[in-house]
């Protein structure tokens, strides 16, 4: 196996920032040095963890596992080598094994977009919201406030007993019109397109590459 790792070029940071803001982990082994990145996604959002699995070449380490979760819920999943790039910004986004916002924390439209297709959703029309549910309210006030660098307003809503964002109706268009180019074609239902590669074939009938099906086994 391979243990070389690479420098993290300033698209994969960019992209692994937008993971860890939403559904990514970084994790330290006991007795190790440096941490790694952990991606896990529903078996439907397939295509997905490929583009982040091809985007992470240099640093990704084996190839995405298929495993059962909860029910007859299944999911994929891989990890990154353990890195110093990846140590650090481990240092930055957790504290005593939280995940918390770094308060000099700068988007761009590319983490914006990998954040938006993690925890994104689209109710309706005037309804688009990052489901920040899992951070506190201090940090998702630094989240609104980065938002409002990029020139997108944007409010702390209830949801049930936790917040999450919401995109002022007013910021809607230009939001789309910074993440769109970046939005895979299989994401592209959570800004109301319609993915060609999703209504061609059902999710659950996935044809799974031979490498992948293999190393599930």
């Amino acid at each position: 196996m391979d243990n070389t790792v690479e420098r993290l070029n300033q698209f994969q940071k960019s992209v692994i920032i937008g993971i860890l803001l939403g559904d990514g982990y970084v994790r330290i082994v006991p007795g190790r040095q440096n941490a790694f990145l952990e991606v896990n996604h529903s078996l439907v959002q397939r295509d997905y963890v490929m583009w982040k699995y091809d985007v992470l070449e240099g640093v990704r380490a084996g190839v995405p596992k298929v495993r059962s979760g909860n029910g007859e819920r299944q999911a994929i999943r891989f990890y990154t080598k353990q890195s110093s790039e990846i140590t650090e910004l481990h240092k930055q986004f957790y504290c005593s094994g939280v995940k918390i916002i770094p308060t000099d924390l700068k988007l761009n439209s590319l983490t914006l977009a990998v954040w938006f297709m993690d925890d994104g959703s689209r109710c309706r029309e005037s309804d688009v919201y990052l489901n920040t549910q899992q951070f506190d309210t201090e940090s998702q006030l630094i989240l609104v406030q980065a938002l409002q660098k990029l020139g997108l307003e944007a409010t702390l809503n209830k949801d049930k007993h936790y917040k999450r964002i919401r995109f002022l109706k007013k910021s809607i268009p230009k939001l789309f019109i910074l993440i769109k180019p970046h939005i895979i074609p299989s994401m592209m239902y959570k800004i109301g397109l319609e993915s060609v590669e999703t209504t061609r074939r059902s999710p659950v009938k996935l044809q799974l590459d031979e490498d992948i099906v293999r190393s599930s086994q």
